[in-house]
């Protein structure tokens, strides 16, 4: 038998997932204006930033980084996870010499951590 509570993570994986391909339909990544694609687990926060047309990844960052891990004074799936998520990715970005990128937030709701990566990577000089 199946945990009640295995069911509801279950649905509610599949939901995200759903929400993330009806945004893939509209969202496309070139190589002038790629994707920066967010993914957050309970552990760690990741983006990159992609071209769908070559199906490379131009530049990414992550809270599993261990230059990025010691600087943070909490958990490496916090909210200030992110900020630094979102600054280290816009500014490996404008080393590349991206400025401009299509946000897709991965299926995940636009608010706290999502919300605070597309925050920082705006501040630090990328535009959606």
């Amino acid at each position: 038998m199946h945990d009640p509570q295995t069911k509801k993570i279950k649905a509610k994986r599949s939901r995200r997932k759903r929400a993330h391909l009806r945004l893939r339909k509209r969202i496309h990544g070139t190589a002038d204006r790629p994707r920066l694609a967010v993914h957050k687990t309970l552990r760690y926060i990741e983006a990159q930033l992609i071209d769908d047309l070559a199906g490379v990844t131009l530049a990414a960052a992550s809270s599993r980084e261990a230059d990025l891990k010691s600087g943070l004074e909490s958990s490496s799936a916090s909210i200030e996870a992110a900020k630094a998520v979102g600054k280290l990715v816009a500014d490996r970005a404008k080393e590349k010499g991206i400025e401009q990128v299509v946000f897709d937030r991965g299926g995940f709701i636009y608010h706290g951590k999502v919300k605070a990566i597309a925050d920082s990577a705006r501040e630090a000089g990328l535009r959606f």
